[in-house]
């Protein structure tokens, strides 16, 4: 009995983190989930991987049908994105598998954090007026480069897809805050599906208790931040889009310092 409150508790703050920040940020699950099932229930990274990305679907897929509703979304340049997203990432692990290197574990919790800082220090305060007049075509070609080089970064390291997505859609191609987090959590929807799928294709089934109460929490969580994200202003927006970046960065960075004790 205690075992399985414990199980629930620790599902239950892993689905509020995930599920804040991507409906707040597009931010995956996985770097939330993976770190406190791994610490605190002594699960094995590959189950725990599987479960964070699994709850990244509906989570995901919930927060952008919300943004969606809200006129959020760029599905023509999130598509295009996507695909080359998806097939680099497979080519990055296809890389990361043949050639020897160092996987940068902290990659994607620092990037997290100072994500966090920029959006408090410097707010993403561009108008859909502003984005509306962007050529077409330019934004095109960035969403396949910045595809590219996301998705082989992702698939390499295997970490960061949906904290480069926000860097990329906001500074890059000069998205608001509101689509850029609605067309993150689009592309992060269908990622998590086709992670999600491979990982238990090829591991099994994970503990479903853990699974089922994971997803339940984040999607519960996700639907809940993404609501309030959309009636928010852009300064309160980027205000506690940045905290909460900041705060989860700190929290993965003491789960990993844990789980290495």
């Amino acid at each position: 009995m205690i075992d399985l409150i414990i199980k629930i508790t620790v599902c239950m703050f892993a689905g509020l983190g995930a599920g804040l920040g991507t409906g707040f940020a597009g931010m995956s699950a996985a770097a939330v989930i993976s770190p406190m099932l791994i610490t605190f229930l002594d699960m094995k990274a590959y189950e725990a991987v599987g479960i964070a990305l699994a709850s990244d679907v509906l989570a995901s897929a919930v927060s952008a049908y919300t943004y969606k509703r809200n006129g959020n979304l760029d599905i023509k340049n999130g598509m295009i994105m996507m695909l080359t997203v998806l097939a680099f990432t497979l080519f990055g692990s296809y890389i990361a598998s043949v050639v020897p290197n160092k996987t940068m574990s902290g990659f994607s919790v620092v990037m997290t954090f100072f994500l966090g800082v920029k959006f408090i220090v410097k707010p993403v305060m561009t108008t859909k007026e502003t984005m509306e007049k962007l050529d077409g075509r330019a934004k095109i070609v960035k969403s396949v480069i910045f595809g590219i080089l996301i998705g082989f970064i992702c698939g390499f390291i295997g970490a960061g897809g949906g904290m480069m997505l926000l860097l990329a859609l906001t500074t890059v191609l000069g998205y608001e805050l509101k689509t850029a987090v609605g067309t993150s959590v689009f592309i992060m929807t269908f990622t998590a599906l086709t992670g999600s799928a491979g990982h238990f294709a090829l591991g099994g089934m994970p503990d479903i208790i853990c699974l089922v109460l994971c997803i339940f929490f984040t999607f519960i969580f996700a639907r809940m931040a993404a609501l309030f994200a959309n009636k928010s202003d852009a300064k309160t927006l980027n205000r506690v889009t940045g905290a909460v970046l900041m705060v989860l960065g700190i929290v993965i960075m003491g789960f990993k310092i844990l789980n290495k004790q």
